[in-house]
């Protein structure tokens, strides 16, 4: 590659770098997407697993925001059916809560900003009868339900890093852009790679650092004063994951005295996933971690509804993330930081341009890329329209989007394999299972069993097709197997088979 040209360099393998990436090379681009870690290592796979038009933005008058959420939550649907699924929400209501004639207005509102096609409207709920009551107090006996979708982050971004390889991209993970030049064709950028050093060049930049943008940025403002660094506001967001709650088979939503909202999801089959926090954060988001505070307000959150309460000692797993978001540290309050995304752009004597992204959402990251492609024009005036909204993701190919068709072609496909892990390749996989199971007769012939529903011809998979290249990769990223496994033990006895095979 040393010397090589590329029309766009993308510095960042998260949703944003991926989903650039995957527009980009799909319009006929050629393009070379660098990663310092591993696709999807930082805030892309910690978030709350949804795609959401967000309810809450309503009362920040984020109409356009949530408008184009709820548009692309329909459109990721039926892009990736195996990764993104429906899923109801409940809202119980209860005395000092936002009004519910407040609530059943912005429901309606979310019901009709966009139009539904798959995703069933809101609708009021007695407790009382509803099954989801008796995971609450006895005191909430009212409530809401309206409908999201779930999607495995991690693996959205790496599908979408899939797909821009399938159209020509370059991916170089664990891939460090030491330093970028600008000159009158364009930018060299020097790039190292498992101590090695090479250089490439291109004729623009797309910064999609995410919470390290401001330090992409800088690299070039060592050799070009013109080159305005990104105003980010880091806020970090940290989840906890305990034993599935009994009978917690929809997500919640529940409202907080301290005005904040918190999630309580169903996760992994096992599990229940309990998050957000909004903390402001200074320091290298690579160290962010899930605090003893925020800990406790997750599950003090979650207490002032459960009927039955948790306690710190039952948490299996946390995890954090830093967003970066729009603003200055001025503003006090995190979460009414916007989540809608901004794109800045230096543009000298049309030539070396550099865009940033700062900001965003999971939901709207197609969205995102397709602005990004617009700003570019300038760039690439014979650029081709738009294409990514009528495209499957990689695996996304299944008729009409439905995932129990595929679960029955797979059963008549591979009837010696057990279902539970035709289910699991599938929810992975989707449409590309076969290129796992390929002739498989049986789980022996997939070779050895590693534990948690991994197998040696999968892990092969992720290092050949999807870029894993240790077991951290594998079991929390690529998967979530690391949550399965019964003991410390037999998990670090997983991740020592797995990197051999790697």
């Amino acid at each position: 590659m040393d010397g090589e040209l590329f029309d766009l360099l993308v510095i960042g393998g998260g949703i944003n770098g991926t989903g650039v990436a995957a527009d980009a090379a799909g319009r006929g681009l050629s393009v070379l997407l660098a990663e310092m870690d591993d696709l999807g290592s930082g805030t892309s796979s910690a978030s709350s697993k949804l795609i959401h038009g967000g309810l809450r933005y309503l009362e920040t008058w984020e109409f356009r925001l949530v408008r184009e959420a709820l548009a692309e939550r329909e459109i990721l649907l039926e892009r990736a059916p195996h990764i993104i699924w429906p899923m109801r929400f409940v809202l119980p209501h209860g005395p000092g809560m936002r009004p519910r004639l407040m609530v059943r207005a912005g429901l309606f509102l979310y019901d009709h900003l966009a139009k539904r096609r798959r995703i069933p409207a809101s609708a009021s709920l007695d407790l009382a009868r509803d099954s989801a009551g008796a995971v609450l107090r006895s005191e909430f006996r009212a409530g809401f339900a309206y409908w999201d979708c779930w999607v495995d982050d991690a693996r959205l971004v790496v599908l979408n890093a899939r797909l821009a390889a399938d159209k020509g991209a370059r991916i170089m993970t664990r891939t460090r852009v030491a330093s970028l030049e600008r000159g009158p064709d364009g930018w060299t950028a020097t790039l190292e790679t498992a101590g090695s050093r090479k250089i490439c060049h291109a004729r623009v930049v797309v910064n999609a650092g995410g919470p390290w943008a401001d330090r992409v940025a800088a690299l070039t403002r060592r050799n070009s004063a013109t080159t305005a660094a990104p105003t980010l506001r880091l806020v970090k967001g940290s989840h906890i994951v305990v034993p599935r709650i009994a009978g917690a088979n929809d997500g919640f939503l529940l409202q907080n005295p301290d005005g904040r909202v918190v999630f309580v999801l169903p996760f992994e089959g096992d599990f229940t996933l309990i998050g957000t926090t909004d903390v402001p954060f200074q320091g290298d988001p690579a160290d962010v971690t899930c605090s003893f505070d925020e800990e406790a307000y997750l599950i003090e959150a979650a207490n002032r509804f459960l009927a039955r309460p948790l306690d710190t000692s039952q948490i299996v797993w946390r995890f954090a993330g830093v967003r970066p978001l729009q603003g200055s540290e001025d503003e006090r309050n995190p979460s009414a930081v916007s989540r809608d995304y901004q794109l800045e752009v230096d543009r000298v004597d049309q030539s070396a341009t550099i865009l940033s992204i700062i900001g965003g959402k999971v939901t709207t990251y197609r969205r995102l890329a397709e602005a990004v492609m617009e700003q570019l024009r300038p760039d690439f005036p014979a650029m081709p329209p738009a294409w990514t909204a009528g495209r499957p993701l990689p695996g996304g190919h299944i008729p009409d989007a439905d995932f129990q068709l595929l679960l029955e072609a797979l059963a008549g496909l591979y009837p010696g394999i057990p279902e539970a892990n035709r289910l699991l390749l599938a929810r992975r996989h989707g449409s590309l299972t076969d290129e796992i199971l390929g002739d498989a007769k049986s789980l022996a012939d997939l070779g050895a069993d590693l534990g948690a529903g991994l197998t040696e011809r999968e892990v092969r998979y992720f290092a050949e097709r999807e870029w894993a290249q240790t077991a951290t990769d594998v079991l929390w990223r690529r998967t979530k197997a690391g949550l399965h496994f019964t003991s410390d033990a037999d998990r670090e006895a997983a991740a020592r088979r797995i990197e051999a095979l790697l």
